[in-house]
């Protein structure tokens, strides 16, 4: 592909990612994503044959720039298991204090295809979810933690938790308090199985 043509799509991406992210899946048409990113719906079926296929690169994109993001999280500093899951949520207060914040794109868009289980969109959210899950497994067992995959997954709860129910009910509070849940886990060994 040319130097332009990478460029057409990374525009593209760019102006779908916004629009789903703002509107979500359902309510993007094809022609508003052609007319934010500045190109004509033949040149977007171009480079993207559906707006499946669109939201699938979408998020794979995002994912690559989410996952080289939170891979800072939690790094300050941290020499226990629980001091760096305190970095991780306060990571993660911190992002859902970002203006227009509506949290995770990956969650809120395969809450819309729920009804879809083959859906790429789905496909490429539980990619990156497993991936970050895989992450801090591995950080957890690079700090020794106790059963780190177990330890992992029960994080993953309360991170996915504390981040809808933040954008449900717009009080950041629930991240402080996965993050104590999440610090007691690690420190008391709960983590195992």
């Amino acid at each position: 592909m040319s130097r332009s043509a990478d460029r057409t799509r990374s525009r593209i991406l760019s102006a779908a990612y916004e629009l789903f992210y703002k509107e979500g899946f359902a309510r993007v048409s094809m022609d508003a994503i052609a007319l934010a990113g500045g190109v004509t719906k033949k040149t977007l079926y171009y480079h993207f044959a559906s707006k499946d296929a669109l939201a699938a690169a979408v998020l794979d994109a995002q994912h690559r720039h989410a996952l080289a993001h939170i891979r800072t999280w939690g790094k300050q500093a941290a020499k226990t298991p629980g001091a760096y899951l305190l970095g991780v949520f306060a990571a993660l207060e911190s992002w859902a204090a970002t203006p227009r914040w509506h949290g995770s794109g990956f969650t809120r868009l395969t809450m819309e295809l729920a009804d879809l289980p083959g859906h790429p969109v789905r496909q490429a959210a539980h990619h990156h979810k497993a991936a970050v899950e895989a992450w801090l497994a591995d950080e957890l067992t690079r700090l020794s933690a106790a059963a780190p995959e177990h330890l992992a997954r029960q994080v993953m709860l309360l991170i996915e938790g504390c981040l809808s129910l933040v954008l449900i009910h717009g009080d950041r509070s629930y991240v402080a308090a996965a993050a104590r849940a999440a610090e007691r886990l690690a420190e008391d060994g709960r983590g195992q199985t």
